[in-house]
C-alpha cells in the first residue's frame, strides 16, 4: 500500500535531480547528505518504486523515476500557486476577472492588455468575452461579467462607466466595386443602389441598427463575417479603423465618402462599465486603468487614412479600382474609354506631367482625412 508522500520529500526529489547528485543537492538545501537520502530512500518506500538507479557512481533516475518527477514538480507549482492565490486574497486581491468587450474594441489593445494583465497577476483567473452593443452592458448588469467595454448608447441604467477612447469608424468597400470609383463625397440615391452591410444585434430589443443609409441591407452579427463580405466585394459598410488598416495598405479595400456623413460624425467613444454596487478589487481597478492608458496610446499612434496616398494604400484609388477596366484602354477606369493609364496618373501621352485627374487628386486630396461611421 502506497504511503503519505510529503511535500518536502518531492522537494527533495528536485533538488537531487536539478543538482545531479545527493552531496550536491545537500549543499543546496543546506542539510546533511544523510537527511537528503533518508528523504528518497522514505519516499521510493512510500511510493514502492525505485526512483534513482544506485548501481552506478552517480545515482540516476530511473523511468518511473523520470515520471514521478514530471509529477512532482507539478505538484510543487500547483502549492506555489496556492499560496501565491492565498496571500492576494488575504491582501483584498480577486481570485478571478471577468470582462466583456464590445466587438468593435481593437484586438490588439485586448492581447495587450491580457499579456500585461498575466504578469501583474498571475494568481488570478481571467475570462474575456465579445459581444456587440447592449449585450456587453446586459452581461454587466447580470452579474455574468464584472467588467464591461460598451459604447454609450448601448449603456444601460445602473452602470457607471470611465471613457477610455474614440473608435474611428471607415466607410470600405472592395477594390473591385462600383462604389470604388467614385472620388469624393457619394450621395445617398447612389449608396441606396448597393448592399450597405451591417453590423447588427442578434435579439429584438437591443440598440437600433446605427448609420444605415441603403434601403438594401445585409445584417450580420460579428465583424469579422462583415470583414468578409465586403472584402468578397458583396457590398460597403464601415469597420474600425485598426481591423481594416491592413486591408487598406494592401488595396484589398478602399475607403469611400458618404455625403450624408460629417467628419467624426459616428466616431464611437467606448467606455469601462461595472454596476454601480459592485466594489472593484485591486485588479479589477488595475484593468480600468490600463484600458485607460492602452486605448490612448493606441489612439495616439493609430493609422492615418486620406483620400490620397497613405495607409490606404500607396496608390490612388483610381488605380486601385481599375481591375476589371478596358485593357486595350491601358489601366484606366472602367466606362472611361479613351483615358488609359497616362491620363489617369497625370501623365500625358509622352510620360510628361500633365494635368490627369489623379494628379488634381493628389495635390487636392493629400491633406484629406477620411472618418466615417459605424
Amino acid at each position: 500500500m502506497i504511503g503519505e508522500v510529503t511535500l518536502d520529500q518531492l522537494r527533495v526529489l528536485m533538488a537531487v535531480a536539478e543538482a545531479g547528485s545527493f552531496s550536491a543537492a545537500a549543499k543546496q538545501l543546506r542539510r546533511v547528505q544523510s537527511a537528503v537520502s533518508q528523504a528518497i530512500a522514505n519516499l521510493e518506500r512510500q511510493l514502492e518504486v525505485a526512483v534513482f538507479d544506485r548501481s552506478t557512481r552517480v545515482p540516476t533516475l530511473t523511468e518511473p523515476g523520470k515520471a514521478i518527477l514530471a509529477a512532482a514538480r507539478r505538484v510543487a507549482g500547483e502549492v506555489d500557486a496556492l499560496r501565491g492565490l492565498a496571500a492576494g486574497l488575504a491582501r483584498g486581491l480577486e481570485p478571478s476577472v471577468s470582462l466583456c468587450v464590445d466587438a468593435l474594441f481593437p484586438l490588439r489593445v485586448l492581447v495587450a492588455l491580457c499579456r500585461e494583465f498575466a504578469a501583474a497577476f498571475p494568481t488570478v483567473a481571467l475570462r474575456v468575452d465579445t459581444e456587440t452593443m447592449s449585450d456587453v452592458a446586459a452581461r454587466v448588469l447580470a452579474g455574468a461579467a464584472t467588467l464591461g467595454v460598451a459604447a454609450p448608447i448601448a449603456v444601460a441604467p445602473g452602470l457607471e462607466r470611465r471613457s477610455l477612447a474614440p473608435i474611428r469608424m471607415i466607410a470600405v468597400v472592395a477594390a473591385g466595386h462600383p462604389l470604388a470609383r467614385i472620388e469624393g463625397k457619394i450621395a445617398g440615391a447612389r449608396l441606396g443602389e448597393h448592399v450597405q452591410v451591417v453590423l447588427s444585434e442578434r435579439g429584438p430589443g437591443g440598440v437600433p441598427d446605427q448609420a444605415v443609409l441603403s434601403p438594401r441591407t445585409w445584417r450580420v452579427a460579428d465583424l469579422h463575417t462583415k470583414q468578409a463580405l465586403l472584402r468578397a466585394g458583396l457590398g460597403w459598410g464601415n469597420l474600425p479603423a485598426a481591423m481594416v488598416e491592413d486591408d487598406l495598405a494592401a488595396g484589398r479595400l478602399v475607403a469611400i465618402q458618404p455625403a450624408a456623413w460629417a467628419e467624426d460624425e459616428h466616431t464611437l467613444h467606448l467606455s469601462a462599465i461595472h454596476r454601480a454596487d459592485t466594489i472593484l478589487g485591486p485588479a479589477h481597478r488595475w484593468i480600468v486603468d490600463r484600458l485607460a492608458t492602452l486605448c490612448a496610446a493606441e489612439t495616439a499612434s493609430g493609422p492615418e487614412t486620406s483620400t490620397g496616398e497613405g495607409a490606404s494604400g500607396s496608390q490612388g484609388r483610381a488605380e486601385r479600382a481599375s481591375e476589371g477596366a478596358n485593357k486595350s484602354a491601358g489601366r484606366g477606369r472602367v466606362g472611361a474609354p479613351g483615358k488609359g493609364a497616362a491620363s489617369e496618373a497625370g501623365m500625358d501621352a509622352r510620360g510628361r506631367p500633365g494635368s490627369g485627374r489623379a494628379a488634381r487628386r493628389s495635390s487636392a486630396g493629400t491633406a484629406r482625412r477620411v472618418k466615417s461611421p459605424k
